[in-house]
C-alpha cells in the first residue's frame, strides 16, 4: 500500500503490522462514542415505552455497523500516523454530528426533516470517509479490491433509505403512518446491513492483528461499561442533591453490580477468547472476529445500556424526597434492570461458546437466576431490587473464582508469560537508545 512513501508534509498511511495494539489516536476517537451511547441513553431514558427501545435499538444498530466499518479500516492502517488523522478529525464531527441528531432522527414527522437529515447526512460522510481511507489502503489487492466491491450495495442502500427516511414521513399527512413507514425504512436498514456481512462472507478479507482486533473492541466494551457509570450518576440525580445513606449505597452497589460485568468478560472469557483468536488463521480467524466481536459485541452493549437505563430509574426513586429506598418501584425501572443483565450474560455466554466452544453451568446458572429474581424484584423496594441484581451478580464472580480456580491460574501464567516476553524485547531494542549520543550542534530534518 506505498506505506513509506512521502505524501505531502502529513507523511502516508502506514500499515498495521502482526503484532500492532490499539494507538492513542484511536482512543481519542472513541471519545465520540461515549457520547453517543450518553445520547441514546438520556434519550431513551426521558421516555420509556416499547416503541423507544425499538427507536434507541435502531439508533444503536446502525452506529454499531458505523463503528464495524472503522474496525474494518483500523485492520490495514493506522488511524494515528501519516495524513489519516486528517480524515479521522472528519469522521469524527460527523459522527459528533450523527449523535446530536438521534434525538430528533424519531420525532414527530410534522417537525420537519432537519433532525433526520442531519443523521442521514453525517452518516454519508462518516462512511464516505471510511470507504475512500479502505480504498486507498487496498488499492495495491485485486482480492479485496474486489470484496469492497461486493459491499457497495449495503452502502448504497443504507444511504438512501436513510435519506429516505428524513424526507418520505413528513410528506405523509397521517402521523401514524408516517412513523410507521420511518419505522420500517431503519428496520430495513438494520437487515440490510446485517445479512450483507454474512452474505458476502470472509473470503478476501484478513485480520492482520488479532491483538490489535480483540483490544479495539474490549475498548468499547469498557467504554459502554464507563458509561453506565456516567449514566447513572448524572441521570440519577445523584449530583447536586443531598448527600444521604440511601444514595451513597445505592451509588454504590451500582459500582459494583458494573464492576461484575467487567470482571464476568474479562477476568477469564475475554483474555481466553484473544487467545483463540491468535490461534485461528486465515477464513476462521475472520469468522470469528465478524461473529463473536463485530456481531455479539452488539448486544452485549444493548444489554449494558438497558441495566444502566433501570439502575438510573432506581437510583432516581433512592433519591427522590417523594420516594426513598423503602417505597416499592413500579413501572419498567426493575424489568430493565434485570433485562439487561440477562441481556448481557447471555450474549457473553454465546460469545464464550463461539470463541471457545464451551458453555460453564455458571454462566446458565446466572441466568436463571435473574430470570427468577426478576418478579421477585418488583415487590421489593428500590434499593432492595439493586441489591438483589448486585449479590447474584457478585455470587457469579465468586462462584467462578473458586471453581475455576485452575484455569484461571493456567491462563494467568499463560498471559503473564507472553507479557513479560514482550517486555523483554521491549526493553532490549528500547536499551540501544541509551548508546545515542546527542550531537553538539542541532540536526536538521
Amino acid at each position: 500500500m506505498g506505506g513509506f512513501r512521502r505524501r505531502g508534509h502529513l507523511g502516508p498511511a502506514v500499515p498495521i503490522a502482526p503484532g500492532a495494539r490499539v494507538d492513542k489516536f484511536e482512543v481519542f476517537f472513541d471519545l465520540v462514542f461515549v457520547f453517543s451511547f450518553f445520547i441514546i441513553t438520556r434519550a431513551t431514558a426521558a421516555n420509556i415505552s416499547g416503541r423507544q427501545l425499538l427507536h434507541a435499538g435502531l439508533v444503536l444498530a446502525v452506529l454499531w455497523w458505523c463503528w464495524v466499518v472503522h474496525s474494518l479500516v483500523a485492520t490495514r492502517v493506522r488511524l494515528g500516523e501519516g495524513y489519516v488523522p486528517v480524515l479521522m478529525v472528519v469522521a469524527m464531527a460527523a459522527l459528533f454530528s450523527f449523535a446530536l441528531g438521534l434525538p430528533q432522527a424519531f420525532s414527530d414527522p410534522r417537525g420537519g426533516a432537519a433532525g433526520p437529515m442531519l443523521v442521514a447526512v453525517s452518516y454519508v460522510v462518516v462512511r464516505g470517509v471510511h470507504m475512500i481511507l479502505y480504498q486507498h489502503v487496498v488499492r495495491d489487492s485485486p482480492q479485496e479490491r474486489r470484496q469492497l466491491r461486493r459491499f457497495a450495495p449495503e452502502l448504497v442502500a443504507s444511504i438512501v433509505l436513510l435519506l429516505a427516511a428524513a424526507l418520505i414521513p413528513p410528506q405523509i399527512a397521517d402521523t401514524d403512518r408516517a412513523a410507521l413507514v420511518r419505522d420500517g425504512l431503519w428496520i430495513t436498514v438494520v437487515l440490510f446491513q446485517y445479512a450483507t456481512g454474512f452474505i458476502v462472507g470472509t473470503w478476501g478479507w484478513g485480520v492482520t492483528s488479532a491483538e490489535h482486533w480483540t483490544e479495539r473492541y474490549d475498548l468499547i466494551l469498557i467504554i459502554a461499561l464507563g458509561e453506565s457509570v456516567i449514566s447513572t450518576g448524572v441521570g440519577g440525580n445523584l449530583l447536586g442533591q443531598p448527600v444521604t445513606w440511601p444514595a451513597v449505597t445505592a451509588a454504590t452497589l451500582g459500582i459494583v453490580l458494573t464492576a461484575a460485568l467487567w470482571w464476568a468478560h474479562f477476568d477469564f472469557i475475554g483474555p481466553a477468547a484473544r487467545i483463540a483468536l491468535h490461534a485461528a488463521e486465515g477464513s476462521p480467524r475472520v469468522a470469528m472476529a465478524r461473529d463473536a466481536y463485530a456481531y455479539l459485541y452488539l448486544p452485549m452493549i444493548a444489554g449494558i445500556i438497558l441495566f444502566s437505563i433501570g439502575s438510573e430509574e432506581i437510583l432516581h426513586q433512592v433519591t427522590d424526597p417523594a420516594g426513598g429506598p423503602a417505597q416499592q418501584i413500579h413501572g419498567p425501572a426493575v424489568p430493565m434492570l434485570f433485562g439487561g443483565l440477562i441481556c448481557y450474560f447471555a450474549v457473553n455466554m454465546l460469545f464464550q461458546l463461539r470463541t471457545l466452544h464451551t458453555v460453564t453451568w455458571t454462566r446458565v446458572g446466572v441466568i436463571v437466576a435473574l430470570a427468577v429474581a426478576l418478579p421477585l424484584g418488583q415487590y421489593l423496594p428500590a434499593l432492595g431490587a439493586l441489591a438483589l441484581a448486585t449479590v447474584i451478580c457478585v455470587g457469579l464472580v465468586a462462584v467462578e473464582v473458586l471453581v475455576m480456580s485452575s484455569s484461571r491460574h493456567a491462563l494467568r501464567a499463560a498471559v503473564f508469560q507472553e507479557r513479560t516476553t514482550h517486555e523483554a524485547s521491549d526493553a532490549a531494542w528500547r536499551a540501544r537508545w541509551h548508546d545515542v549520543h546527542e550531537p553538539d550542534e542541532p540536526t536538521t530534518p
